[in-house]
């Protein structure tokens, strides 16, 4: 359309979405059946965000691929940078040490082997801590009757969280280095979607009941990104 070259990817889901990733493509994915004319004014009408987001500065990245996993590079968790410090252990380990992530084995000049470890790492806090949040956030809502199929927590390309028409909630595990109080707004986002799966007037209404602030706290998130 115009300037804007987009992919379209058709499957069984019920809105039209469009995805920009960090080398700044575009996918527009639509339900089956959806029309390219149905599809051509949706992104028409999207073009004022998506030249937006195409022209801004590149966000903050979280991956860690592109890091040597050297002593005194900075990597977050929680929303706290620590720096990485190597020490020669017959037992291998990731651990927090005040402002330190310090992973012990045994030949600390192995940069795979770094790597490799706090991804591990990274992966299994992850799962730790998000799966204890969605169950804080469920409690605490309890009144509105939340009930997720499922949970899966693994690293996604380029979003945070989904939720599958089945219930099932997806979250990205790069979640785990970002501050407490962005993951809740992640969680409850993807709630909301169990009561409306899109993202129309009565979603964002009773997304602002239970995070009023949400379009701040969004802004914030965007300054972040995954790969």
């Amino acid at each position: 359309m115009d300037d804007i070259k987009y992919n379209v990817i058709l499957s069984r889901r019920r809105s039209i979405s469009i995805i920009i990733r960090p080398d700044k493509s575009i996918t527009v994915r639509a339900p089956f059946r959806t029309s390219l004319k149905s599809i051509e004014k949706f992104v028409q009408s999207k073009s004022v965000w998506i030249k937006k987001h195409l022209n801004s500065k590149p966000g903050i990245k979280l991956a860690n691929k592109d890091k040597k996993h050297i002593d005194g590079e900075v990597f977050m968790f929680l929303g706290k940078e620590y720096k990485l410090f190597r020490i020669v252990s017959a037992e291998q380990f990731v651990k927090l040490r005040e402002n330190l992530i310090e992973v012990g084995q045994k030949d600390p000049d192995n940069t795979d082997r770094t790597r490799y470890l706090m991804a591990r790492w990274y992966l299994l806090k992850a799962r730790e801590v998000l799966t204890e949040k969605l169950r804080e956030i469920l409690s605490k809502y309890s009144e509105l009757k939340f009930e997720p199929s499922g949970l899966v927590i693994r690293p996604l390309k380029s979003r945070w969280g989904s939720c599958s028409v089945k219930g099932r909630i997806t979250l990205n595990s790069e979640l785990i280095k970002l501050d407490p109080r962005l993951i809740d707004y992640v969680i409850i986002h993807e709630l909301c979607h169990l009561k409306f799966h899109n993202h129309g007037p009565n979603f964002y209404k009773s997304l602002g009941e239970l995070v009023p602030d949400y379009k701040s706290v969004r802004k914030e998130l965007r300054k972040y990104v995954t790969s």
